[in-house]
């Protein structure tokens, strides 16, 4: 899916060594079903990392939401349920790496 405009949301997630599968299922069914409790979302993605150069740093998961712009990702933010989510998510969380941006034209 093509979004031109809008503000992407990427986080990165290596978890721990002790997560089970149960509770990792959990996370990412979780995480996806923010799209539906908060509107300012407008896409949720999600994957593991397969890329063969060996430059991931240990991170495995990619979780990518879409905003119409800045106003709706800071209004994501402070959602509760995304707060909610944050909490749950943590304690399985060995890294993570949160970059936001805005598509500009290519240069």
């Amino acid at each position: 899916m093509d979004f031109p405009h809008g503000l992407r949301h990427l986080v990165l997630c290596t978890f721990r060594t002790d997560i089970s599968d149960e509770q990792y299922a959990l996370l990412v069914r979780e995480f996806a079903r923010l799209k539906e409790a908060i509107p300012v979302v407008r896409h949720f993605e999600h994957g593991l990392n397969n890329s063969p150069e060996g430059l991931a740093d240990g991170y495995t998961d990619c979780f990518t939401l879409l905003f119409d712009g800045v106003a709706g990702r800071d209004a994501y933010l402070l959602d509760p349920a995304h707060l909610r989510f944050v909490e749950l998510l943590k304690p399985w969380l060995a890294k993570v790496l949160v970059v936001d941006y805005v598509p500009g034209p290519v240069v």
